[in-house]
């Protein structure tokens, strides 16, 4: 089940930025397009075939998933930005790019960076998950870097689930309000992600899907708040 999620997950958001490339070109909305992108390559760089591939061009030193954590944070800064800004959600802009956001995004960013660097992480393993424990402190500081990659993406979740919430109920094109639904599905799903450390070890399958969920949504949301301007063009130019 999860490799099919990894993959269709790979290939929605594929597709999606290639569509998007036309657009981008002309100029519209290139952040979009950077979500796109960047969800793109997270999402191949937690496929294990193509983790290992990339992490053994980078030294085989696990480089790869801090790379990883950096695409997220990219992909959620400017997914939870444009959604705000798409919505017309004042507060949620604010909470984002002001003095709090700022501050979410510089702590989490540092601390994931010292944190891997202090930890032992020889040895490709997507994930992190298998890799030798070789002491319990090593262990501790490769869970509290897990924990800090899921801080900012938890942050931004907070902050945008009221207004893709009540996107929902409001008077608005069906494609928007599908949107709506999918990106609370999305953002509920980051926001779950602190909530990992309660997921017993056998049933940690259940992290990978709550991530692809969140990505998978993400991107169809999206999607479908793109083919509703598309449509609102089309209406305006039509005789």
């Amino acid at each position: 089940m999860i490799p099919v999620l990894q993959w269709t997950t790979l290939a929605v958001c594929g597709l999606v930025a290639i569509a998007r490339i036309p657009s981008a070109l002309r100029g519209e909305n290139r952040s979009v397009f950077g979500i796109f992108v960047l969800s793109t390559l997270a999402v191949l760089l937690s496929i294990d075939v193509s983790y290992k591939v990339i992490d053994a061009w980078l030294g085989s030193q696990n480089y790869a998933n801090l790379l990883l954590r950096f695409l997220i944070y990219g992909t959620v800064l400017l997914a939870g930005y444009r959604i705000a800004k798409a919505f017309d959600a004042a507060t949620s802009i604010r909470l984002i790019t002001g003095p709090a956001g700022r501050a979410a995004l510089a702590v989490t960013g540092v601390a994931t960076v010292v944190l891997f660097l202090l930890a032992d992480t020889a040895g490709s393993a997507t994930g992190l998950s298998g890799l030798p424990l070789r002491s319990p402190e090593n262990a501790s500081l490769i869970c509290w870097y897990a924990a800090a990659g899921r801080l900012y993406p938890a942050f931004v979740a907070v902050c945008i689930l009221p207004a893709t919430f009540l996107a929902i109920r409001r008077r608005l094109p069906w494609a928007i309000r599908a949107g709506a639904v999918l990106l609370t599905v999305a953002f509920a799903a980051l926001a779950a992600g602190s909530l990992f450390p309660l997921i017993p070890p056998e049933a940690n399958y259940l992290r990978a899907v709550i991530n692809y969920t969140a990505v998978l949504s993400l991107a169809l949301g999206l999607a479908f708040v793109w083919i509703s301007s598309l449509m609102a063009k089309r209406a305006r130019s039509s005789p």
